[in-house]
C-alpha cells in the first residue's frame, strides 16, 4: 500500500530500462504524495497516511517528499524505508536483476545513519525479518 501512488506514474517511466532525468526523477518522486492524497478519502487508511507519504524521507535529510530528518521521520515511515528498500533490491526491476540477500543486507549498512535509521537496520538484521519477506514482497510465514 505504501506504493500505491504508482498508480499516478506512467507505466513508461515506471518501467523504463535505464537512468532517470532530472525532471523524469522529480515526476516519479511525486508518488508519495499522490499516494497519500488517495488513501486520505478513506477513513480505514488514515492512520497510516505518513507512511505512504514519508517512506522515501532520508535518515540524513536528502530523501523525499519533505526532506525530514532522523527522528522527526515517524517511526513507521522508518521502519517501512528498510523493508520497502530490502524488497526493491530483491526484486528483479527493468533496469537490473534482484540483488542477492547478502547483497541487499550490505547495502543496508552500508545505508545507516544516512538513507536509513540505524536502529531499523539493526532491528530488520538481528531478528532476520528479512525472512518474513518472499521475493515478491508478500508477507509470508515462518511455516513455508
Amino acid at each position: 500500500m505504501y506504493d500505491i501512488g504508482k498508480i499516478g506514474i506512467t507505466e513508461a517511466l515506471l518501467h523504463k530500462d535505464g537512468d532517470l532525468t532530472a525532471e523524469e526523477r522529480k515526476g516519479f518522486q511525486l508518488h508519495t504524495v499522490i499516494g497519500k492524497n488517495i488513501l486520505k478519502t478513506v477513513d480505514f487508511f488514515k492512520p497510516c497516511l505518513f507512511i505512504v507519504r514519508n517512506h522515501h524521507e532520508w535518515y540524513d535529510g536528502k530523501g523525499y517528499p519533505d526532506g525530514t530528518v532522523g527522528d522527526d521521520i515517524e517511526l513507521s515511515a522508518r521502519i517501512v524505508a528498510v523493508a520497502g528498500a530490502y524488497d526493491a533490491m530483491t526484486s528483479t526491476r527493468p533496469y537490473r536483476k534482484a540483488l542477492s540477500q547478502e547483497v541487499a543486507i550490505n547495502e543496508l549498512v552500508h545505508g545507516k545513519g544516512t538513507q536509513f535509521d540505524p536502529m531499523q537496520v539493526n532491528t530488520f538484521i538481528e531478528h532476520k525479518l528479512y525472512s518474513m519477506l518472499s521475493i515478491t514482497g508478500e508477507i509470508v510465514s515462518k511455516a513455508s
